[in-house]
């Protein structure tokens, strides 16, 4: 665990780091990727975007390093001053660092940042890639794409269940039934 300013720092700098580049390149995908490859023919994203001379950010066209900085200035400055205080706030209102494993506590701060930065930053990625150039500002359409990469973001997949044998027992079966809804 951080304990000081410079190592919350350093550390907010390594996370930034590794998750950026990664999120760049799937929020591109979720929002234009379908989009880009049927205007271009490409068959991929990054061949599509090298295609087209860069990402489009703002309505014009900007190299895809330059779009990974963007969002790294844009990520580091929020997980400093919005994601770290607000995570440390939330883990502090479920667990007390005092009495709980620093494990545990660590694990709850970094749940609540994806908690608090996911939308942030995909709020932020909807407002750099909409399609400006193709159409003009409608807010509801923004919200949507907005909305649309969040539930991205935060999807949760159906866990197939495996059937288990079923062992034969001399007990015989009893029916449960629901519990009425008050």
């Amino acid at each position: 665990m951080p304990r000081t300013q410079l190592q919350k720092l350093f550390f907010a700098f390594v996370t930034v780091i590794i998750t950026v580049h990664a999120y760049v390149f799937y929020s591109l995908y979720v929002i234009h990727g379908s989009t880009f490859i049927a205007n271009t023919g490409a068959s991929g994203v990054l061949e599509t975007i090298s295609k087209m001379g860069g990402v489009p950010v703002l309505g014009h066209n900007v190299p895809i390093w330059a779009v990974v900085l963007i969002e790294f200035v844009l990520a580091y400055t929020l997980e400093i001053f919005v994601g770290s205080p607000q995570s440390f706030k939330i883990a502090c209102h479920y667990f007390n660092p005092q009495k709980n494993h620093p494990f545990i506590f660590e694990t709850m701060i970094i749940s609540a940042t994806v908690l608090v930065m996911c939308p942030i930053m995909s709020f932020i990625a909807a407002i750099l890639y909409y399609p400006y150039n193709f159409m003009e500002f409608n807010v509801i359409h923004f919200l949507a794409e907005w909305l649309k990469l969040v539930c991205f973001n935060f999807r949760v997949r159906k866990r197939r269940l495996r059937r288990k044998r079923r062992v034969r027992s001399s007990c015989p079966r009893v029916k449960v039934m629901p519990l009425p809804i008050c």
